[in-house]
């Protein structure tokens, strides 16, 4: 992208900001990402409960990194859109699935994470934000094209969920009653189910579009976040964590890559 491309779409990403506290802005979203960091370090290092505490510990983390983020950069109304669309909609859409088996397949949740209502446990649907809003930023920051940019975000987070099921399966938070036909190399979670997650990214990223229009001078937290989520996850599945072989570590690293790898790029020709 062209320096003069670029100034023009952070004019119009800034166009969206509400006065407030700038330090606010520049320093929550770090400091958060910060806790988020240390609380993942920890997982490989406990287990049973413990882990399960970690695991929401850091969907936490992440959702309130995400929205508060959209708040103090974008305001109240991208940040309403950002939770509507995505903690709304990622909830609506797994009481579906948990109902009905559509669109991810037939699965139901333990009760590792806590409470659940309608079958879904009450964390998941903060998770479709936490990344949500990262990958949309990120998609905003590597593409103009308007089309592109939904279609970027949409891979950017359903990719996240080759990292993301396996991982979850394995610690038995959630199981599939018929997890076949299977991805190579990743037992357990039917293929059929990323198609679904594109799908309900396909339509969460078209409906949030608006909330971004451009990069932002202060949106570099948010790369920081989708490239930390990348690259750590990579390392997790293929060295940390107990999983059967590198099958997850492979899909998840091509899949996110997709959009981290333009993103780091875009990154080192021009840091925001």
């Amino acid at each position: 992208m062209r320096p003069r491309d670029r100034a023009s779409d952070r004019q119009r990403g800034e166009a969206g900001r509400r006065s407030g506290d700038p330090a606010l802005s520049r320093h929550l979203p770090w400091a958060l990402l910060g806790g988020l960091v240390l609380v993942q370090i920890s997982y490989p290092l406990t287990g049973g409960g413990a882990r399960a505490a970690v695991t929401v510990a850091t969907v936490v983390l992440g959702y309130t990194a995400s929205v508060s983020h959209a708040l103090l950069t974008r305001g109240p109304r991208a940040a309403t859109l950002l939770v509507v669309v995505t903690t709304g909609g990622g909830f609506a859409v797994e009481a579906l699935g948990v109902a009905t088996g559509f669109p991810f397949g037939a699965y139901t949740y333990s009760g590792d994470l806590g409470p659940r209502l309608a079958g879904v446990a009450w964390v998941v649907p903060l998770a479709w934000t936490w990344m949500a809003w990262p990958a949309w930023l990120a998609a905003v920051r590597v593409t103009r094209s308007r089309p592109g940019r939904v279609v970027l975000a949409a891979l950017g987070l359903a990719a996240w969920d080759l990292f993301l099921d396996p991982q979850m399966v394995a610690e038995g938070y959630w199981t599939w009653r018929d997890p076949h036909p299977a991805l190579p190399g990743v037992p357990g979670v039917p293929a059929g189910n990323y198609l679904g997650w594109l799908a309900v990214a396909l339509l969460m990223a078209l409906l949030i579009r608006s909330a971004a229009t451009g990069p932002g001078p202060d949106d570099a937290p948010m790369y920081a976040l989708y490239l930390w989520t990348y690259a750590a996850s990579v390392v997790a599945h293929a060295v940390f964590l107990d999983l059967p072989g590198l099958g997850s570590a492979l899909w998840g690293a091509f899949g996110m890559g997709l959009l981290a790898a333009p993103l780091a790029w875009s990154l080192r020709q021009e840091p925001p």
